[in-house]
């Protein structure tokens, strides 16, 4: 015999509406005025509604410190939600020594924290993850940001202004332009070096500068030397653009997509990013240049993306043998099992190449110019988390 909905204990009514978008929830309560009740009751239902979707990944009771509505987490959270995984910086000809080229978002206990993603370039495959950048919530429900300017914060957002002036972290807005496009600009009103009043001799001070500007050769001049410097002194951030990758990780179709990481020619390993364009070509760029306007790194395509399975003619077979894996200096050498091939074209620097594919997922590519493989290990494991990584 069916039960009605109404039949049903409570905790399991719940459990089911917990399964419903936020506008069929409002549909729901239109139903009769017990569900009506039910559904405004915050701590029932849109707790039970936030714990089924973010509950394994972070504390939801911890947000705010528990003071603010769940109806206003999971509108917060659903925003966050996009920030979770890999973002690659872009836009900058001449990026600050602190942008980093490649930045993971994970959540916390009662945030999200994204992290610098470096090469340590100890001779082995790691990767340091450093703090970078805290997002989280006030008890009032307003959004809380925080640029870690040196890496050092773990805890979470700090609590007053004090705080704020003896560390490295600056208050900044994080805008998303798009669910793949997110832009990081220091929030001037929320810092404290830009509060406070203006003392009378600074007024005067200020109006005899303006008046001689005004009145003497070269006064624009001086006025706008003297505008930039007083925001240099201001600002600690300049705004920075972040694009989302979207396909980190590799797949049947495409087996050569996602972030990869790779020792080149001069020993020293790089973070890649390969990914296949609209007209079947894959491209290969080091992480960093992908913020540059000009091409520092190998472009390479296929006509298609078969690949020429293994065993090859005696003339590939002797290309493959005259290769030299660029491997750690005092990494362990491993003998790689060739799976498949495609031909290869540079666009950077025209040339005949070739990429094979091993039988452990990973691939390496070279040019038939020199006698180098670049062989290539994922960044990112298939959970999302990041594969050989050091904790700073």
């Amino acid at each position: 015999m069916a039960l009605a909905l109404s039949d049903i204990p409570e905790d399991l009514q719940l459990r089911i509406l917990s399964f419903l978008s936020p506008t069929e929830i409002c549909s729901f309560a239109c139903t009769s005025k017990r569900f009506a009740s039910l559904c405004r009751d915050d701590r029932k239902i849109w707790r039970v509604v936030c714990d089924r979707r973010w509950g394994k990944k972070t504390h939801i009771h911890k947000w705010g410190n528990g003071r603010i509505a769940y109806k206003l987490l999971f509108r917060t959270l659903k925003r966050l939600e996009n920030l979770i995984g890999f973002w690659r910086l872009c836009g900058r000809a001449n990026p600050a020594d602190s942008s980093p080229p490649l930045v993971f978002f994970e959540w916390g206990s009662s945030f999200v924290l994204g992290s610098r993603v470096l090469a340590i370039n100890d001779d082995t495959y790691r990767v340091r993850k450093t703090p970078f950048l805290v997002l989280g919530i006030s008890s009032e429900g307003r959004t809380e940001n925080f640029l870690d300017l040196d890496g050092n914060h773990r805890s979470g957002v700090p609590v007053d202004l004090s705080e704020l002036e003896r560390s490295s972290l600056v208050p900044v807005d994080v805008n998303f332009m798009g669910n793949g496009h997110i832009m990081v600009e220091e929030n001037p009103q929320k810092s404290p070096v830009c509060k406070g009043s203006s003392s009378d001799e600074d007024v005067v001070s200020e109006m005899y500068t303006q008046l001689a500007n005004r009145t003497s050769p070269g006064g624009d001049r001086r006025r706008k030397m003297k505008k930039e410097k007083e925001r240099q002194g201001r600002i600690k951030w300049e705004p920075e653009h972040f694009i989302k990758v979207s396909d980190f990780s590799p797949t049947l179709a495409r087996p050569l997509q996602g972030l990869w990481k790779g020792f080149c020619e001069g020993r020293s390993m790089e973070l890649y990013l390969v990914k296949y364009d609209e007209v079947g070509g894959v491209i290969c760029k080091k992480v960093e240049d992908l913020s540059l306007s000009r091409q520092t790194s190998p472009v390479f395509w296929t006509p298609d993306h078969a690949f020429i399975a293994s065993p090859f003619s005696v003339e590939e077979e002797l290309i493959l043998d005259s290769r030299i894996h660029v491997t750690p200096l005092h990494g362990e050498v491993h003998e790689q099992v060739i799976s498949g091939m495609l031909y290869m074209n540079s666009s950077y620097d025209p040339g005949e190449g070739r990429v094979w594919l091993y039988e452990n997922g990973t691939f390496g590519f070279g040019f038939l110019r020199d006698q180098f493989i670049t062989d290539l290990k994922r960044v990112a494991l298939e959970d999302g988390c990041l594969a050989d990584v050091l904790d700073a």
